[in-house]
């Protein structure tokens, strides 16, 4: 995953880890990847993901849970 752009959100304050990862996505080529490691399932990521660029991206856990979640975002 060296094309990968790695987001360790635990270290984070959360006020600031959506505007982060918006922030990432939008400079991100197709086909460019995130990686996000958090410490709860980022399932309402997903889901915003999902309202606002639906069929632009592919989520797949690496990690879930219970102690830390990682997921890899591509953009499609």
């Amino acid at each position: 995953m060296s094309d990968t752009i790695v987001l360790d959100l635990r270290v984070m304050p959360p006020f600031e880890r959506h505007t982060k990862i918006f922030e990432t996505w939008g400079n991100l080529a197709s086909g460019g990847k995130i990686k996000i490691i958090n410490d709860h399932d980022p399932k309402p990521l997903y889901y915003q993901f999902e309202a606002e660029y639906k069929g632009q991206f592919n989520w797949e856990y690496l990690e879930n849970g219970p102690v830390d979640w990682s997921v890899v975002i591509t953009k499609i």
